[in-house]
């Protein structure tokens, strides 16, 4: 990338015009660009679309640690830039104090950490019937086998839908992601039919409460502490939040499991070390998601003018927080930060945010990610690439991986899954 002027920037910056706003940019490799921003403008200003690129951990924790400076309700995504954001109620990422308390509060009760503990056997469950389609030696794309399938069916699970519909579900949460870069017609319809199937299946559970998520949530009401007035969410709330669920803790979990095994795949190092120490697992889990970052960055405006990073923000002005960027910051996870570590401690990682807007679901995709670790790990001694792995190009949302081909290599004298 030249190196140019970047306006409003006190010292040389990185020209940013037109990488992060390029979906072709986040197919590649961002991290050289990144490392330059840390370096050079680590609050940068992006020319065409108008925002600063907020580039540093410590950063990135000062806007998230402050939303009544730093607000969500503008827009979140690039693509939110210049538009009309419509009201929709229960949009959880669009939402700033106080009104996201109240919907947190009214949601929390399904993520508690003995309702994720409950869902332990059912993932492994999952787990282990996926791994044992999975041949020995034998080249297999990994998110076909397992990264796209399995955190799919525990959303199934854990709403209350039938398991067997995962394609739908991958169609319509691919089709909500790509609506982040642009909106279709193709895109626009199959929204339409996740609605129509969510709306049916909530008027369901209102009818005939079960043992699962939206029943949950249909019937949980919580007193607000202010005017001890008891709450609950309404159909449309409820809607927002399944899919929310459905799309965010699916797509935020398959590329943890398909980035992840793949980062284990290009440091065999690193793999030997978790099989030969299990307790490392919760360790690596970390590291896959500093290194992964499922999430890329997300959008605050500034309400006020202030300054970060010594750099002038002005009222009005929109910042992207650089997750991926954040998560390889050598001023917070020192000289190894482009090192691929399962031991690090302390990881201090933003790959769920941070502050308000922490992800309700992380408990989840944890405890996803440590099962999968282990149930691989009872199975094979290594995994090793079979080819090249293509990345989604999507404009700083989504660190997707379309395919990841590898090989599963049995223990010496152990003939593995077949």
């Amino acid at each position: 990338m030249p190196v140019g002027s970047v306006v409003g920037v006190a010292r040389p910056g990185t020209d940013l015009t037109p990488p992060l706003s390029d979906p072709a940019f986040y197919a590649g490799d961002p991290q050289p660009l990144y490392a330059r921003l840390r370096r050079e403008a680590p609050v940068a200003w992006h020319e065409g679309l108008g925002f600063w690129a907020v580039a540093r951990h410590a950063d990135v924790l000062a806007v998230s640690r402050d939303p009544e400076t730093f607000c969500s309700s503008k827009g979140v995504l690039l693509m939110d830039l210049g538009r009309e954001l419509p009201d929709v109620p229960g949009a959880l990422l669009y939402v700033d104090p106080p009104q996201h308390q109240r919907y947190r509060r009214l949601v929390l009760p399904a993520f508690t950490p003995s309702r994720v503990r409950d869902l332990a056997g059912p993932i492994r469950g999952r787990t282990a019937a996926l791994l044992e389609q999975v041949p020995t030696d034998e080249p297999v794309d990994l998110v076909e086998a397992l990264a796209l399938p399995l955190p799919l069916l525990v959303i199934a699970d854990l709403l209350g839908v039938p398991g067997e519909e995962w394609p739908a579900y991958a169609r319509w949460s691919e089709a909500a992601i790509d609506a982040g870069t642009e909106q279709t017609p193709a895109t626009e319809a199959a929204i339409g039919e996740m609605v129509t199937f969510l709306m049916e299946v909530i008027a369901a559970k209102r009818a005939e409460p079960a043992e699962d998520l939206i029943s949950l949530l249909v019937s949980t009401e919580v007193t607000d502490p202010d005017t001890g007035v008891a709450e609950q969410l309404d159909d449309g709330e409820l809607l927002m939040f399944c899919i929310q669920l459905l799309v965010a803790g699916n797509e935020t979990t398959r590329n943890l499991i398909s980035g992840g095994l793949w980062a284990l795949a290009e440091h065999p190092e690193q793999l030997a070390r978790v099989a030969e120490d299990r307790s490392l697992i919760p360790r690596a889990v970390e590291e896959l998601l500093r290194w992964t970052t499922p999430v890329t960055s997300f959008l605050r405006t500034a309400t006020r003018d202030t300054s970060l990073g010594g750099q002038a923000i002005a009222e009005g002005e929109p910042v992207l927080l650089l997750y991926a960027s954040a998560n390889r910051d050598e001023d917070a996870f020192g000289p190894t930060a482009d090192l691929l570590d399962v031991g690090r401690d302390p990881n201090h990682q933003v790959a769920f945010g941070f502050g308000e807007h922490f992800c309700l679901g992380a408990g989840l995709a944890r405890q996803e990610g440590r099962i999968v670790l282990e149930e691989v790990l009872d199975r094979w001694a290594a995994i090793e690439p079979a080819g090249d792995v293509r990345r989604l190009p999507s404009a700083g949302v989504v660190n997707g991986v379309l395919e990841a081909p590898v090989r599963f290599r049995a223990a010496s004298g152990a003939p593995g899954p077949s």
